[in-house]
């Protein structure tokens, strides 16, 4: 398990003006229509929520199961949108940017590795051969630490472990400003889940590289984040440096959920 110490000294408060904010959420609610017997309603799924996240840090965005981690962090890759308010990349309102170049900015890495059919170089190149751009799929194994000779196997050969690697590699290879991680490591064992979590920190470290992480493990979140969100029932319960957090939370909900007594709240 990577060591917590990696990111002592490098919390900033996510309140702080002076610290960049790479991504900003304002007021974001996001309802979805729900099937009741015959009729359909709105579900809150989002309720309210704002918090920033700064460049170069790392979130853990935590939370029992249903409480909307998935769908806020969809909604910043625009495969949601939010039913009402803002979200901000540097500053810019992600409404205002065209989708694709949004997705090359922010990158994204699902729980289950998303596979294109073909080789680890056909995956790995994909978003920069869409655009007709160069691409050395070998130099982004090389950040994944992968071996080159697995370029010209079939992205189905790898383990779920190398696969998931190679998506990292494949979000990498489009140059993001953020990274979205959607429990990243709960379809792992211990060891591969091990070395995506070192993987995380390295790349947040040497490249700069903001990233927003949801897990239900909070072995996972102590590990990498820099900064925590809990999120409860679609309502931020806490924001703040991750220590902080592990240390003590702020709140009651927040000391019931560290303790586990929250149940799915959803």
């Amino acid at each position: 398990m990577p060591a917590n110490a990696m990111n002592e000294g490098r919390s900033v408060s996510v309140n702080d003006p002076k610290c960049t904010a790479a991504v900003e959420l304002i007021h974001v609610s996001k309802t979805k229509p729900v099937v009741l017997g015959d009729s359909v309603t709105q579900l809150q799924v989002i309720e309210d929520v704002s918090f920033s996240v700064p460049k170069g840090e790392i979130l853990a965005l935590v939370g029992p199961s249903g409480s909307g981690k998935s769908t806020l962090l969809r909604m910043i890759n625009r495969l949601e949108d939010p039913t009402s308010g803002r979200i901000n990349l540097f500053e810019t309102n992600i409404s205002s940017l065209d989708v694709r170049e949004l997705r090359r900015r922010v990158g994204m890495v699902f729980q289950t590795p998303a596979l294109i059919a073909g080789t680890v170089a056909d995956n790995v190149s994909y978003g920069p051969r869409l655009r007709r751009e160069d691409c050395d799929p070998g130099e982004y194994l090389d950040l994944v630490q992968l071996e080159r000779d697995l370029l010209h196997r079939p992205a189905t050969a790898l383990s779920v472990g190398q696969q998931q690697r190679m998506c990292i590699a494949r979000a990498l290879a489009n140059r993001p400003e953020a990274l979205l991680l959607d429990e990243p490591t709960s379809a792992l064992d211990q060891t591969a889940a091990n070395t995506v979590l070192d993987l995380i920190c390295r790349l947040n470290r040497e490249l700069g590289l903001t990233v927003i992480m949801v897990t239900h493990l909070m072995e996972h979140a102590r590990a990498v984040g820099t900064q925590v969100v809990l999120l409860v029932r679609g309502a931020k319960i806490e924001e703040g440096p991750a220590d902080a957090f592990f240390r003590g939370p702020a709140t009651e909900i927040g000391r019931r959920f560290l303790q586990g007594e929250l149940s799915n709240e959803r």
